[in-house]
């Protein structure tokens, strides 16, 4: 039987608070294990002692309500201290993808409204690379369990979380270029973690394997539900396959979130290997998983759940049960019960069977953007509008069917096809420039470009592409570029990438 999502305690909403999540776990699960990653291994009660400390210190530095921090870390105990210690606060986390430019940082910072920057000592020059660009600043390094540096001060402790309060900004790329920076709620958490647990079931004895990027939604998400309901994260600082099957074989992990390429790389790893029945749920998201995928798991008996999701409605949209995948092959699922989904086409709802455009409605969606993107609003009417197109059949599973036209979706990883044209425009040697997807059977898809030259000159493939390297994620450069005499493109102008899409 499942388990109450908060065991054994009456917490129902008063005046749109609810009682702080891990302080009622400190009291709760004292003794109950709360983060399990190497030497970072602490109990409910020991966690709440080492963020009580850390937003101390953090007030010490100046850290005050309303502020906006952005973390620039890898994932691991200090990440899991600074984002409830900056909540403490009454702070906004902004967590910062590690893998992008200086350039590309500096934007978010500054798009942002960022006033404290923390990274970890990987992350030095980095950091200091990103706020060189950037106006009034403070660059500040953590330690491997959280800040360090001056004598803690006294702080008024935090007894309850206003569901409507910010907690975080994170940025997401958008179809037009830019990164998108979405608010985030400690409500949409509270939700999305509700829905989920109704959705899949919860135990006492759940344990959740986090090895996704804790500055995106799908690996944040997983520190709160551990807080709100109880159950331990188990924390690993990068994805590796081997050590991935270990800890769902040897470490009791039930629950594990990955996306396509990282689970056929535990199943080559995993080889004649099965996992134990330990293991109730592999949550996949990232995107539509490849059919063959699919099947190899459900012909070793492996519990897969596909997704979908976004990071304005704070992970899961939609989710297909372990025990559905084989009458609904390639759906995402159902609608989680704390979210509305339905498809429109010209602002009219789709009856089943009919494609267009998947939008949602809930608890767990953002109440908007910030800074370049502030203008771009949910609908009044509280529907999202994804972009992504899909179809709803006559029991309501969702078919996922393209995702937001253009994006490009490589590891996980949202690739703006506008953003990487707009660096390959900056060359002087370029006159036209269009990026699209193809298949990768590591990744998913990657970026090509279809580049146009200008006239007399003639650069070479490579040059073009250090050019990409050093103002782009490594993620996010052409693979390779395609030299052509013109681009399609309609009356008005506008770049028609589905025609270069081809097969690769």
């Amino acid at each position: 039987m499942a388990a109450p999502l908060l065991r054994g305690e009456n917490h129902a909403v008063t005046d749109g608070c609810l009682p702080d999540w891990l302080g009622r776990r400190a009291v709760t699960h004292a003794r109950h294990p709360a983060l399990i990653a190497g030497s970072g291994n602490w109990t409910f009660a020991e966690l709440d002692d080492r963020v009580g400390e850390a937003a101390r210190q953090l007030a010490a530095l100046g850290v005050a309500d309303g502020d906006r921090v952005a973390l620039l870390a890898r994932n691991g105990p200090a990440f899991v201290v600074m984002v409830h210690a900056v909540g403490r606060l009454g702070a906004v986390l902004v967590p910062l993808n590690i893998r992008l430019t200086p350039v590309e940082l500096a934007w978010q910072l500054t798009d942002a409204r960022v006033t404290f920057l923390f990274h970890d000592t990987a992350h030095a020059n980095l950091a200091a690379a990103a706020t060189d660009q950037v106006g009034v600043l403070r660059m500040l390094e953590i330690g491997p369990e959280g800040p360090e540096g001056p004598d803690a001060v006294s702080i008024k402790p935090r007894d309850r979380i206003a569901l409507e309060s910010a907690q975080g900004i994170i940025y997401t790329s958008g179809t037009t270029g830019r990164a998108k920076g979405v608010l985030l709620t400690y409500g949409n958490y509270w939700w999305s973690a509700a829905g989920s647990a109704f959705h899949l079931g919860h135990r006492p004895d759940d344990r959740w394997l986090a090895m996704l990027p804790l500055f995106h939604v799908g690996g944040l998400v997983i520190l709160f539900r551990s807080v709100i309901a109880g159950v331990p994260v188990v924390l690993h600082e990068a994805f590796d396959p081997a050590r991935a099957n270990h800890a769902i074989q040897e470490e009791r992990v039930t629950h594990v979130s990955v996306v396509a390429n990282m689970l056929a790389r535990m199943l080559d790893e995993l080889g004649s290997r099965s996992y134990p029945p330990t293991l109730r749920c592999m949550l996949l998201g990232g995107g539509p998983a490849p059919t063959t995928l699919l099947q190899s798991c459900m012909h070793r008996g492996i519990p897969v759940s596909p997704t979908y999701g976004l990071t304005e409605t704070c992970s899961q949209v939609a989710t297909l049960l372990p025990d559905e995948l084989g009458q609904h092959l390639g759906s995402a699922g159902t609608a989680l019960p704390t979210t509305e989904l339905r498809i429109e086409r010209d602002g009219q709802p789709m009856p089943p069977g009919e494609m267009g455009e998947i939008i949602v409605r809930g608890p767990t969606v953002t109440p908007g953007y910030v800074g370049s993107a502030a203008d771009d609003d949910i609908r009044p009417d509280g529907w999202l509008r994804t972009g992504d197109l899909g179809r709803l059949d006559n029991e309501g599973y969702l078919y996922v069917l393209d995702r937001r036209d253009d994006l490009i979706i490589s590891g996980g990883e949202n690739i703006s096809p506008a953003e990487v044209e707009a660096v390959l425009l900056l060359h002087p040697d370029v006159e036209d420039a269009a990026v699209v997807g193809v298949p990768d059977e590591q990744w998913g898809a990657v970026p090509i470009a279809f580049v146009k030259r200008r006239e007399g000159l003639t650069p070479t493939e490579q040059n073009v592409l250090d050019f990409c390297a050093e103002r782009l994620a490594a993620i996010k450069c052409p693979r390779r570029i395609e030299w052509v005499d013109s681009l399609p493109r309609n009356a008005a102008g506008k770049l028609l990438r589905r025609e270069l899409r081809t097969p690769g």
